[in-house]
């Protein structure tokens, strides 16, 4: 296995805390090219982590762990790999080194929520529920340090009594972790009651690793040499700053500040190079303006319903239109490059068409796969076979169906199983002169929202047997794809 030798050293860094829908690859980016040493991703729950699947994009040149959905909820990049920490929300020590153990070799450490307050969290046991419970924090952290060849890091708040806050530190520092960092405030406080600085200085000169202090944007950081007074008042080793460095990621850059609008311009740059979502976008530029929402800037960005919509609000439309252009271009030229793999599944007979599946032109419950197994069974022909490869260099997926003994099969590549299947099995219905099942085409004699049954097709156990995906070998007669 293949591991990233560099060590993370937490002590006199300034460092990207871990924020919802704030810690996404363009600002984490956009902080190290700032003057962060190190930056956290935005929390991820481990169980959620180990349902992706690893895909290495070569048209963004990125690692993408990509969920069942075809959502991307972490990317990350060479650029960051000795920078970035990966969050993680857990409950339970082995899944949580399962997950770590998946993304360990693209990251530079792992860290570890354990003061989160929100519902969501604290209900699955998980962020500050933990801190009423010091034995799985143990085994949690002791069993991440064991291993993983990464460090591991812990992100707490302070408990109501500084004692058990000072027992649960200790506690924490003896199972081997790398640092920890403490948010001084207590997990019924917000952003409005005032940082416990004295509750930080007590942790640091209590225990020997390294103190991160955090919580301190509201009273003490607006800027850049806020940062050193903030670790002195805690005699922290370093500082992590959240809103601060939402509101204006330069407090991170030594020389001072930069005017608010360009620094957005520069996320904005990150943002569109990267393919990160509009919404989210949207989102952290929002928080950049903050009371400036209601000026003309405001209003514009508020209206804008596409990544194209925001460059255009701040004048970066040629280089949307340049950047789109370039990525377009890697994906039709990597498309090319994957007919080369295509040989291992070759063959003389196989009908090809140019075809991907959209789901957004085709009726909720009604696929190509669907239509073509219902054909074959109204025709008395044996099911469907598929058989799917996918390409090492990129992750895409190739699919061949092979209905009456002729073999179909799409030339493009797809980004999962599942539609890959689909666009086989729209190639073979197209070559047949049969309806896809496109909202297009309207209704057609083939397409009906029906409960199969009968004891000439399946029976309710064979049916349940084939919605399993586990269940389900990969040349099957129905699959929940459908």
């Amino acid at each position: 296995m293949t591991v990233n030798s560099v060590t993370l050293c937490y002590r006199n860094k300034t460092i990207l805390a871990p924020m919802v829908r704030i810690g996404s690859l363009p600002m984490r980016l956009l902080a190290l090219d700032l003057g962060a040493d190190i930056v956290y991703s935005e929390e991820l729950i481990d169980i959620k982590m180990l349902q992706c699947k690893r895909v290495v994009n070569e048209v963004l040149n990125t690692i993408d762990f990509v969920a069942p959905n075809e959502r991307v909820i972490f990317r990350t990049c060479e650029r960051e790999r000795d920078h970035v920490v990966f969050q993680m929300g857990t409950a339970d020590a082995e899944r949580a080194l399962a997950a770590a153990k998946f993304v360990e070799n693209d990251v530079a450490g792992i860290d570890i929520n354990m003061g989160c307050p929100k519902k969501f969290s604290i209900q699955g046991g998980m962020g500050a529920a933990l801190l009423s419970n010091p034995d799985k924090i143990e085994l949690i952290l002791s069993t991440l340090v064991k291993g993983i060849c990464k460090p591991v890091t812990c992100k707490i708040r302070i408990l109501p009594s500084l004692e058990d806050t000072l027992d649960l530190v200790k506690r924490i520092e003896k199972t081997g972790i790398a640092a920890i960092t403490i948010h001084g405030r207590k997990k019924e406080e917000r952003p409005q009651h005032p940082v416990h600085c004295d509750v930080i200085k007590a942790i640091a000169e209590a225990i020997s690793i390294p103190v991160i202090a955090n919580g301190g944007s509201h009273d003490y950081i607006k800027e850049y040499s806020d940062i050193e007074v903030f670790r002195q008042a805690t005699a922290a080793s370093s500082v992590m700053v959240a809103r601060a460095a939402m509101w204006n990621p330069s407090v991170f850059r030594k020389e001072g500040l930069q005017p608010l609008e360009k620094v957005m311009k520069e996320y904005i740059k990150y943002a569109v190079r990267f393919d990160n979502h509009y919404i989210n976008t949207k989102y952290c530029l929002c928080q950049m303006l903050r009371e400036q929402l209601e000026s003309p800037l405001g209003k514009k960005l508020h209206a804008a319903q596409s990544s194209q919509n925001i460059c255009e609000v701040f004048e970066l439309d040629g280089f949307y239109e340049e950047v789109t252009a370039e990525l377009a271009a890697k994906r039709v030229l990597h498309e090319a490059l994957g007919q080369e793999d295509v040989d291992q599944m070759d063959d003389a007979d196989v009908i090809e068409m140019a075809v991907k599946f959209d789901k957004r032109e085709y009726p909720a419950q009604i696929t190509p796969k669907m239509c073509l197994l219902e054909w074959c069974h109204k025709e008395k022909l044996p099911q469907p076979v598929y058989e799917t490869v996918q390409r090492p260099s990129n992750g895409l997926f190739c699919s061949v169906v092979t209905v009456a003994e002729q073999k179909y099969k799409s030339s493009m590549w797809d980004k999962s199983k599942k539609l890959a299947e689909q666009a086989a099995a729209i190639v073979c219905l197209k070559a047949l002169g049969l309806p896809t099942g496109e909202l297009s085409e309207g209704k057609d004699q083939y397409l009906h929202k029906r409960k199969w049954e009968g004891p000439d097709f399946l029976n309710g156990s064979e049916v349940e047997n084939c919605l399993s995906e586990e269940g389900a070998p990969h040349k099957r007669l129905y699959a929940r794809s459908l």
